[in-house]
């Protein structure tokens, strides 16, 4: 979006923004719901949709302030750069809770 000048690379780009979230907003949860004990599922998942959802207006909040700064390509690379940073925090912390699996032999 930030390389765009024209309204078909940013409808372009919002599709594809758009095509991104829907395929992984049900893995977030899903993972949410993976890590946290069943007893305290419910609020996991409140917890983790109350921080994304604040998330969504402080976003917004930080991007305008940076658009007016410093334009709207630094915002959107600033915007860039903290999705970037959060995946790797989850890549460098979480770890797989699904052990693998040992195959069965069956012996005649």
């Amino acid at each position: 979006m930030s390389l765009s000048t024209a309204f078909t690379g940013f409808a372009v780009a919002g599709a594809l923004l758009g095509l991104g979230t829907a395929m992984v907003y049900p893995t977030l949860l899903s993972v949410v719901a993976d890590v946290a004990e069943p007893w305290w599922r419910a609020s996991a998942l409140g917890t983790y949709r109350f921080w994304r959802d604040l998330g969504y207006a402080a976003g917004a909040v930080l991007a305008g302030l940076t658009a007016d700064w410093l334009g709207v390509p630094a915002a959107m690379q600033v915007v860039a750069s903290l999705t970037f940073g959060s995946g790797l925090v989850v890549a460098l912390r979480m770890r797989e809770t699904l052990h693998a699996r040992v195959p069965i032999t069956l012996v005649a």
